[in-house]
């Protein structure tokens, strides 16, 4: 190779090196926060400029390649990010697939030139719909059939790391539990018939799980598959019952929430479906864990999210979007039980690290008091970052710190060592591919 190729390819792995700034996008779906109250308007004003609607929903913020939400480079006027002075913006999708080594080897070996996660922050102010997301082979079979709906071919793994008191609905809730629901509410009764009913009455511990599952499908298939008409009668008859009930006594907490689902989605199945699943409250830094095929719907509060690179959902209520209700109820797979809760793994005095089981992602949090530092050593995959509070410094390898304040969010390469020292109370969040991935790989 001659001088100019040298040179050319020199600068080339430099500015496959450095740091990349980012600009998001958001989604303004309806369930999302309204103004300043919504972390997502605050991250998404600092990271684009843009004002806030005090009128408008901001719901999720997205930092990736997904093309629903696509982040791009924030142009650099000297280098440009690699691309001639002058081009147009270039999304991170993109200049990834010119520059697939920030990816690093193991990574492409596995995914190919993309990024296998999506990283994103949810500010949710009333509930997401009760869905299921679909294992990759369903979602192969759906993105073909219906492509405009499942818009890619990939699974989605998630998990919700709460950053404010955090609430959801996830799995279903064990036999014994499900047994008391049916006894105190009649109304599910009334929906799907005594027989489907006495299908769950009747089992005892000494039968097989599979039928449990069978017996739990079925129940809940005729739940969902109810008429419109009925669904709407029944809630309202359930609605005028525990209003009469909360003067001789305190409701439970689902009946609580139920009630509170009714006021925002008064004739959706979803209401009624809660009651079948657990009621999970997350505190600031408790993170939950959802793999394919588990039901779940969001209820209220703030996290920061990341899951494999895909936007396929499958709803059955508590939406107005599309609903699939015959292939959530045939794809689901009917586990029961309480979710594990996941604490976080200290790594540093200031950092925690959450794993879940799935090779595509892991998400660390950093808090750091003023003037102190915290080290991200090199990993061999990518990493992303976002700034939720306060102001600090990012060292990159040997590379002259950048100022880093609350919603600068920022692409790391494959193989970069990063330090970050507080200017003042600093709380960052990383999302990468999991250590574990590399471990075993």
């Amino acid at each position: 190779m001659d001088s100019v190729g040298k040179k050319s390819m020199k600068n080339q792995n430099q500015r496959e090196g450095l740091i990349q700034r980012l600009r998001c996008s958001i989604q303004n779906y309806d369930w999302g926060k309204r103004g300043q109250d919504s972390q997502v308007a605050r991250l998404s004003a600092f990271n684009s400029g843009s004002g806030i609607n005090p009128q408008k929903s901001y719901a999720e913020f997205w930092m990736g390649t997904h093309e629903s939400g696509p982040s791009f480079l924030i142009r650099n006027s000297d280098e440009n990010n690699g691309f001639p002075i002058g081009s147009q913006i270039i999304s991170l999708k993109d200049w990834i697939s010119k520059n697939p080594n920030v990816l690093g080897e193991k990574v492409i070996q596995k995914w190919g030139s993309d990024l296998p996660f999506l990283f994103k922050v949810l500010s949710v102010g009333k509930a997401l719909s009760i869905q299921a997301h679909p294992d990759k082979d369903l979602a192969k079979i759906l993105h073909k059939l219906m492509p405009n709906v499942y818009k890619d071919a990939n699974h989605k793994p998630e998990m919700a790391l709460a950053t404010t008191h955090f609430e959801a609905l996830c799995g279903f809730i064990n036999l014994k539990e499900l047994k008391v629901v049916l006894d105190n509410v009649p109304e599910i009764e009334e929906l799907v018939g005594s027989e489907e009913a006495k299908k769950v009455s009747g089992i005892t511990d000494l039968d097989e799980e599979e039928k449990v599952k069978s017996a739990l499908r079925s129940l809940f298939t005729h739940l969902m598959l109810a008429s419109k008409e009925m669904i709407t009668t029944v809630i309202t008859k359930m609605k005028d019952r525990l209003h009469a009930e909360s003067q001789a006594r305190l409701l439970t907490e689902k009946e609580q929430l139920v009630l509170q689902l009714v006021k925002q989605y008064p004739t959706d199945v979803g209401v009624i479906s809660a009651f079948f699943l657990n009621h999970v409250k997350l505190n600031p830094g408790e993170a939950l864990y959802i793999g394919a095929n588990e039901p779940h719907a969001y209820i209220f509060g703030e996290c920061v999210e990341c899951m494999a690179t895909s936007d396929n959902v499958v709803r059955a209520g508590l939406t107005p979007k599309h609903m699939d209700v015959q292939t959530l109820c045939s794809m689901l797979s009917y586990k029961q039980g309480y979710p594990d809760i996941l604490q976080g793994v200290a790594i540093g005095p200031y950092v925690t690290r959450y794993l879940p089981p799935f090779d595509e992602f892991e998400v660390d949090r950093c808090q750091l008091p003023q003037g102190e530092s915290a080290e991200f050593p090199a990993v061999p995959g990518p990493s992303i970052f976002v700034v939720t509070f306060g102001e600090g410094i990012m060292y990159a390898s040997n590379v002259q710190g950048d100022v880093i304040t609350e919603g600068d969010v920022l692409f790391a390469p494959a193989n970069t060592r990063i330090r970050i020292t507080g200017a003042s109370e600093l709380q960052i969040y990383r999302a990468g591919v999991s250590s574990m991935f590399f471990q075993a790989s």
